[in-house]
């Protein structure tokens, strides 16, 4: 079409319905890694005495204990590898914690048992009630919206921190990190996932049974009450040191007999037909251009790299066809049901109830305090 923009500097585009390009043709996603990431980050150089102050803290607090930390584990390439570290290099003793939300890859399975069992380290795992998995996941296929992954990551994020509260674990590892995670998916497409009344609105027009044992949790709830209240702490270990994740994977697959995913969020089923099919067929919005701009703003990929990845689908014809029969089958409707879901009306998040301008302001309000830097937009 006449107005598509790709930026000069990475490889977001117009797709991204709210980017701005400046007079020189780069976005503001560019612009604000280097306005407001990069000169507080450094491409995590010079933090050592900053990580040996957060790694005494957490050895103090656990002082006693079985485990001194938390630590959520998907099997991606992120959380593996900061386990590596806690544990090889920084010498913490983390609780492993998994949410199997009913998605998990055979890859995924593998990658945290070889890692748990090399390491001598617990692993706890939460499994959610797949029948209500499975109804609040199709109350997203029926809302029409694009994040459809939302009952999935909400799971996740709850369940750890009820285990956390619960067992009074004040320090939670956390695998995010702006070496590949520094451009943030459009609000568009990944509205926020802890909105409570959006999430109520899609349930009661959508859901057909109670969601009696689903770990609801506000985001008021994980952002104040437990971090000023409870005072249980995130900590992002991988934005602490120079983090290559292209190293990290080949390290992990020769010592542990880690396997490589095709792409980021791989490890679970469903983002895998999420992101790679659902989301650019329904949407027109392929999440492989954050994730590589991400790479090329720290000097992980070339540019024309990434565009030549991008000529190709994240998943072949014959992937497509496995993938939709698959989750069709799991989520027990047929896959014309499923293809009437694809089909459908588009809808977005402020077709439904909302807090985001609540969210917004709480946003705003933690980026000019410096907590978080990188604002979803």
């Amino acid at each position: 079409m006449s107005d598509y923009q790709i930026c000069k500097n990475c490889v977001m585009d117009s797709s991204d319905p709210g980017i701005i390009f400046d007079q020189n043709g780069v976005c503001d996603h560019c612009n604000g890694y280097y306005k407001n990431i990069l000169p507080f980050w450094k491409l995590g150089k010079g933090k050592e005495k900053e990580l040996e102050r957060i790694v005494a803290k957490i050895k103090k607090e656990g002082e006693g204990k079985d485990f001194d930390c938390l630590m959520g584990m998907s099997g991606g390439a992120d959380s593996s590898y900061m386990l590596h570290v806690a544990v090889k290099e920084l010498g913490l003793r983390p609780l492993v914690f998994h949410v199997d939300g009913g998605w998990n890859s055979k890859v995924s399975t593998n990658n945290i048992n070889v890692m748990i069992e090399k390491l001598g380290l617990d692993l706890y795992t939460e499994v959610i009630n797949w029948e209500e998995m499975k109804d609040f996941q199709l109350a997203y296929f029926k809302s029409g919206l694009p994040n459809i992954d939302v009952p999935q990551d909400h799971a996740f994020v709850a369940t750890l921190y009820y285990f956390a509260e619960k067992h009074k674990i004040k320090y939670i590892l956390n695998g995010g990190n702006f070496s590949t995670e520094c451009v943030r998916n459009p609000k568009r497409y990944f509205y926020y996932g802890t909105d409570m009344r959006q999430i109520g609105d899609v349930i009661k027009k959508f859901g057909t049974r109670p969601l009696r044992t689903y770990p609801f949790s506000s985001v008021l709830r994980h952002k104040f009450y437990l971090r000023y209240i409870k005072g249980v702490e995130v900590v992002k270990l991988l934005n602490y040191f120079p983090y290559i994740k292209a190293d990290a994977m080949e390290m992990l697959n020769k010592e542990y007999g880690w396997h490589i995913y095709k792409q980021k969020h791989f490890e679970s089923r469903f983002t895998r037909f999420y992101e790679g099919y659902w989301l650019p067929q329904r949407f027109g919005f392929d999440s492989r251009r954050v994730q590589y701009s991400s790479l090329i703003l720290t000097e992980q990929m070339k540019r024309d790299d990434a565009l030549r990845a991008l000529e190709e689908p994240a998943l072949s014809d014959g992937e497509v066809r496995e993938e939709f029969t698959f989750v069709a089958k799991k989520l027990n409707i047929s896959e014309e049901k499923l293809r009437t879901y694809l089909e459908m009306a588009l809808k977005f998040h402020d077709d439904y109830n909302n807090s985001e301008k609540l969210f917004d302001f709480g946003a705003t309000i933690l980026h000019h305090l410096g907590i978080e830097r990188a604002k979803k937009r």
